[in-house]
C-alpha cells in the first residue's frame, strides 16, 4: 500500500512540475517594488506612507510582527489595527505594503519578569537537538536579541502552536495588507554551536518522520553522512517540511484575501546552508508569490563595500540562479552595501549593489548596516530608487532567452554533494559570462522546455528517472550535451554527447581564486570551442565585465555590470570599459544604450563583413545596450 501511495504522489508531482514549468506566470506588483522598511506603531502609518512617497519607494516593508513576540502571539489586536491603517493609507496613496511576521522564530521580553514566556508555557514545542537540548537562547546570542529576552525557535511541527500561527495569518490577510513577509522558517541550525546538529529531534518532529518514512530519526540515521540512505531521506524530509509550511501559509492567507502575496526571506541561496536549514529556495519558489533573498554570499564579505571582482561573479551566480527558479515570480534582494567602513564611499557602495540586482533582473532593497529598515544615504536611494522607476520595464518586464547555453542546475546533486556541484557550476556560468556567452540556467522544471543548442551538466551526480528521460531526448533531437566532471549517463557512445573528465568549470574556479586578475576564459579554450558558435550577438570586452543576453518585450538586450578595478575594502569605483557588441546586418544600424543612473542614448552602428558593429561610450558602473524590435 505504502509504495503505491509513493507512486501516486510521485506521478502527481511530475504533474504538477510539468504543469508549474508551462503556465506563464503574469507580473504584479512584486516584480516592480522599490523597496524600503520602516517600524511600524498604532501612530505612525500616515508618516510611513508619506515618507516612502517622497523617497520613490514601491513596496513598502512594516515591522510588526505578531508571531515572532510573544505577548503579540496571545493577543495580536493592537498590532492587527496598526497593520489595518498602513494598509489603508497606502492604498490610498496608490502603494503597497507587506508586513514583517517571524517563521519559526519567537522571543518573549524581560523573560526573567514574566511567568508568560514560550518556553515556560510551552516547552514541548521547541525544537531540540539529539541530545534534547532546547533552542532557547537569550541577550547576546544575536544582535536582534536584547538582553533580559528569551529567544526560542519552535518545531513546525508543534500542532498546537501551528493552529494558532495559521490563525493570526489569516487574520493578517484580512487587514487588506498587500503582502505577508515570513523572515527565515528554518530548523535551528545556524547559532553558535547548533551548525552540525541536524535538528530538530523534539517529540512531534521525530513523531512525523516516523510517520513518513517508518525510520526512527534519533536511531536509524547517520547524522552528516551523505552516502547513508537515511540521513538523505532526513535531508528531504527537512526541506520538504519548509515547503509546505510555507505553501500552507500562503493557502491560509489566500483563503481570506486572494491578491495577497506571501513573500519568505531566506539567507541561504544556492549553497549548502540552504541544506541544513531546510529553506531551499528552488523548492521554495513554486509555492509563494516571490523570495526576498538576504543573499551573503559568505566566502568574500557580506557588504557590497568589501567584496571583491570574484565575489562579484559568484554572486551573478546566484541572483541568475534564483531567477531561473522563479520562472517569472519576483526575485528580491535584501543585502547590505556598507557598515561603517571609513576606506570606501557608502555611496558607491550603494550604487554598485543596485547595479550589480538589476542587471540581472532582481529587485532593489535598500538598507544600512545589517538593518532592514532606513538607508546608508537617503540622498542616494531616491537616487537610486528614481532611475528605476523611470526604466523599470527594461530591468522588470520578462527576459526571454534568445539561442543560449544552458547550465544545468540539479537540487539534488545541490543537496547531496554541494561542495563538488557548486564548484562545477559556479565555475561554468563565471567561464560563460566572462566569455560573454548567452547562457541560461536550466532546472528540472525547465528541462523539458529547453531548446537551446547546447547543455551543459556541472559535476551532476543525481538524476532521476525523469530528468534522464528528458536529457536523453534532448540528444536525440540533435543537441549537444555537455558532461563535466562526473558522467551521471554512465559509459557509452552516445551521439551528441562530450564529456570532460577533468571539469573545466572546477579548474576555472581554482585559477580565478588563485589569480582573478591573470585569468581569462581562454584558459578553458577546449571547453570553449565545444560550444555551438554564438549566434546572433558577439560582445568584445574585458572579462571582468558579466554580461548577459536576453529578449525584453521583443527585443534583443545585452544587461552589463562591470566590476573592473574593484578592491575589497579600499576602492568601490570601477575602471570605465569600452566594449563592442556586432550584431547581424539584418538588425539595422541603429541600437539604444542606456548606462546605469544615465540617460537613454541612440547610437550608430558601422556595417562591415554582413555585420554592424557598436562600440559603446565607456561604461563605468554598468549599462544595457538594446536593438529596436526584430
Amino acid at each position: 500500500m505504502l509504495a503505491k501511495r509513493l507512486g501516486w504522489f510521485c506521478a502527481l508531482c511530475l504533474f504538477l512540475t510539468a504543469s508549474a514549468s508551462s503556465a506563464p506566470v503574469e507580473q504584479n506588483w512584486t516584480n516592480y517594488v522599490r523597496i524600503g522598511a520602516y517600524g511600524l506603531r498604532s501612530d505612525n502609518a500616515a508618516k510611513i506612507v508619506a515618507d516612502a512617497e517622497a523617497g520613490d519607494v514601491f513596496g513598502i516593508e512594516v515591522d510588526n510582527d505578531i508571531e515572532g513576540r510573544y505577548e503579540s502571539f496571545l493577543d495580536p489586536t493592537a498590532k492587527l489595527n496598526a497593520i489595518r491603517a498602513v494598509a489603508e493609507k497606502a492604498h490610498s496613496a496608490g502603494n503597497y505594503a507587506f508586513v514583517y511576521v517571524a517563521g519559526t522564530e519567537c522571543i518573549t521580553a524581560n523573560a526573567a519578569k514574566t511567568p508568560h514566556t514560550l518556553f515556560k508555557e510551552h516547552p514541548d514545542w521547541v525544537q531540540r537537538k539529539i541530545t534534547g537540548e532546547p533552542a532557547l537562547f537569550g541577550g547576546g546570542t544575536a544582535f536582534w536579541i536584547r538582553q533580559g529576552d528569551e529567544d526560542v525557535w519552535v518545531s513546525p511541527y508543534a500542532a498546537e502552536w501551528r493552529k494558532i500561527y495559521m490563525e493570526h495569518i489569516r487574520q493578517i490577510a484580512a487587514t487588506g495588507i498587500d503582502g505577508i513577509y515570513v523572515d527565515i522558517p528554518y530548523w535551528m541550525t545556524h547559532f553558535e554551536g547548533w551548525e552540525d546538529t541536524w535538528a530538530s529531534f523534539d517529540d512531534y518532529t521525530v513523531a512525523e518522520f516516523k510517520k513518513q518514512t517508518g525510520l526512527d530519526a534519533k536511531k536509524d540515521l547517520k547524522l552528516g553522512d551523505f552516502s547513508d540512505p537515511n540521513f538523505r531521506k532526513w535531508v528531504d524530509f527537512r526541506i520538504q517540511t519548509f515547503t509546505d509550511f510555507m505553501h500552507e501559509i500562503d493557502e491560509n492567507a489566500k483563503s481570506v484575501n486572494p491578491k495577497i502575496k506571501t513573500i519568505p526571506e531566506i539567507y541561504p541561496g544556492i549553497e549548502k546552508e540552504s541544506v541544513r536549514v531546510g529553506a531551499d529556495v528552488y523548492s521554495l519558489y513554486p509555492v509563494v508569490d516571490a523570495i526576498a533573498h538576504e543573499y551573503e554570499f559568505g566566502e568574500g564579505g557580506h557588504m557590497a563595500s568589501e567584496r571583491s571582482p570574484l565575489n562579484w561573479f559568484y554572486y551573478q551566480v546566484g541572483m541568475h540562479s534564483f531567477r531561473a527558479f522563479a520562472q517569472g515570480k519576483a526575485t528580491w534582494i535584501l543585502n547590505y552595501s556598507w557598515d561603517g567602513d571609513k576606506a570606501v564611499d557608502k555611496r558607491e557602495s550603494m550604487m554598485n549593489l543596485a547595479m550589480s540586482q538589476i542587471m540581472d533582473g532582481a529587485n532593489f532593497w535598500d538598507a544600512p548596516g545589517h538593518s532592514m529598515a532606513g538607508s546608508n544615504d537617503p540622498p542616494t536611494r531616491k537616487k537610486i530608487l528614481s532611475w528605476i522607476k523611470q526604466n523599470e520595464k527594461t530591468f522588470f518586464l520578462p527576459r526571454t532567452p534568445i539561442h543560449p547555453i544552458g547550465v544545468y542546475f540539479s537540487p539534488k546533486t545541490r543537496d547531496y554533494y554541494a561542495d563538488e556541484f557548486l564548484q562545477s557550476y559556479r565555475g561554468i556560468l563565471v567561464l560563460l559570462m566572462q566569455a560573454h556567452r548567452e547562457f541560461q540556467v536550466v532546472t528540472p522544471r525547465t528541462l523539458s522546455e529547453f531548446d537551446g543548442e547546447a547543455l551543459v551538466l556541472p559535476d551532476v551526480r543525481v538524476l532521476g528517472e525523469d530528468e534522464r528521460t528528458a536529457l536523453e531526448q534532448y540528444a536525440s533531437r540533435g543537441k549537444k550535451l555537455i558532461i563535466t566532471g562526473n558522467d551521471p549517463l554512465g559509459p557509452g557512445n552516445q551521439p551528441n554527447v562530450v564529456r570532460f573528465a577533468e571539469c573545466p568549470g572546477k579548474a576555472y574556479v581554482a585559477s580565478l581564486e588563485k589569480d582573478f586578475d591573470h585569468s581569462t576564459p581562454q584558459m578553458q579554450q577546449a571547453f570553449l570551442d565545444s560550444l555551438p558558435p554564438s549566434a546572433g550577438v558577439e560582445i568584445s570586452a574585458s572579462p571582468e565585465v558579466a554580461a548577459s543576453i536576453a529578449h525584453v518585450n521583443g527585443q534583443t538586450h545585452v544587461f552589463m555590470a562591470n566590476f573592473a578595478g574593484l578592491v575589497a575594502g579600499k576602492n568601490p569605483v570601477q575602471t570605465p570599459q569600452t566594449i563592442t557588441i556586432t550584431v547581424p546586418d539584418s538588425s539595422g544600424n541603429t541600437a539604444y544604450f542606456l548606462p546605469f543612473l544615465g540617460e537613454t542614448q541612440k547610437l550608430d552602428g558601422l556595417a562591415k563583413e554582413g555585420k554592424i558593429s557598436f562600440t559603446l561610450p565607456p561604461i563605468s558602473k554598468g549599462a544595457v545596450f538594446w536593438l529596436p524590435a526584430d
